[in-house]
């Protein structure tokens, strides 16, 4: 592997992790409340959560630039007082794919939640556990698959994420050039098919190994849940 590739790979890597842990705990508390809670607007808000699954990516990268870009109230006021630059830098990479990836966080969350037996958050109310307790001993360990599932591929998701980040951040070496950025690179610019299929596999195993484990991770729990092991 060459330095451009090692940098884009590794590029990736950390940007995924990074919008992956900013989206664990609202993807958690947002399938939490869809699954759990009825209210007025219900349907609007997880709506509104999967509209990046239908959305051109280059659009939300758009609308990240208006709201976050230098010239905007947000942007300026991040970086005159934090000192904080979303668009151009990774980290602004990080944000647009956690956008992005947020639906498929709380996608198999919220099934398992809802899957759940009510009966036994009953129980607990009435034995006098308050919500937050239910939550932290019932609720989130009994939903520990669908959150390792939401991880998996919602860092898969950010690692193959072009449109958003190339909108927002741009196409910058050592800066927001992630694999697919790189492949893209390599495409318009290489005159070498080695260089694009190397790039091309790298991002197709790394797609699929996460997605091996994600389906791993869910036949586990199904089969717990066919044997009668998970309430």
């Amino acid at each position: 592997m060459t330095d451009f590739e090692i940098n884009a790979l590794f590029l990736s890597l950390k940007i995924g992790m990074l919008s992956t842990l900013l989206i664990i705990i609202p993807g958690i508390f947002m399938s939490w409340i869809l699954a759990k809670k009825n209210f007025l607007g219900k349907t609007i808000i997880d709506s509104f959560i999967h509209l990046p699954l239908v959305i051109p990516p280059i659009g939300i990268g758009y609308i990240l630039l208006i709201m976050f870009g230098k010239n905007s109230f947000l942007g300026n006021f991040l970086f005159q007082n934090f000192n904080i630059n979303l668009s151009f830098s990774w980290v602004g990479a990080a944000l647009a794919c956690s956008i992005m990836s947020f639906p498929l966080m709380v996608r198999p969350i919220r099934v398992l939640m809802e899957a759940q037996d009510k009966k036994i958050d009953d129980a607990a109310r009435i034995l006098g556990a308050s919500e937050f307790k239910i939550f932290l001993s019932i609720t989130l360990p009994l939903a520990y698959p669908g959150i390792l599932a939401g991880l998996v591929l919602s860092f898969a998701r950010s690692i193959g994420e072009f449109g958003a980040t190339i909108a927002f951040v741009g196409n910058i070496p050592g800066e927001t050039q992630t694999l697919p950025l790189a492949l893209w690179t390599l495409i318009e610019t290489s005159n070498s098919n080695n260089e694009i299929i190397r790039l091309g596999l790298i991002s197709v195993c790394l797609s699929l190994l996460a997605l091996l484990i994600a389906t791993n991770i869910e036949k586990k729990f199904l089969d717990k849940l066919k044997n009668g092991k998970i309430n």
